[in-house]
């Protein structure tokens, strides 16, 4: 994979890689909120390149239920990156319990799984392009 990837230029291509065919919710996808039901693959492949753990919480009872659950990363700092954050504008789900997330669980899930490799496919083609 890519070595000297900066969080900088993950933030600049994730936009570019995000799609309808790579959201949890494509239904509920749209170019201008290209981060729509992505934070399960795109924690997963900022913990690809960065490490850290994944953390998240369930969206149950909230107007963002059917997305399921929202994940982020801590790096090996304890420094957090919500990558996806924007996806829920001004309406971020506040207060709820937060959970470590094993990656191994979350591609435990074909779907997911499916949705990550596409994503992962996409960032190193966007990569080669530099």
């Amino acid at each position: 994979m890519i070595v000297q990837m900066t969080v900088k230029n993950f933030r600049k291509i994730l936009p570019k890689i995000c799609g309808k065919d790579t959201s949890f919710d494509p239904k509920g996808w749209d170019k201008e909120n290209s981060f729509w039901g992505h934070s399960s693959v795109v924690s997963l492949l900022a913990q690809s390149l960065f490490g850290g753990k994944i953390y998240g919480v369930d969206l149950k009872g909230t107007q963002f239920a059917k997305m399921k659950f929202h994940l982020w990363n801590i790096f090996p700092n304890g420094k957090m990156k919500d990558f996806t954050r924007s996806q829920f504008g001004d309406e971020y789900p506040g207060e709820l319990e937060i959970k470590q997330v094993g990656a191994a669980i979350l591609m435990d899930d074909k779907g997911t799984l499916r949705r990550f490799k596409l994503l992962q496919e996409r960032f190193e083609a966007e990569c080669k392009k530099k």
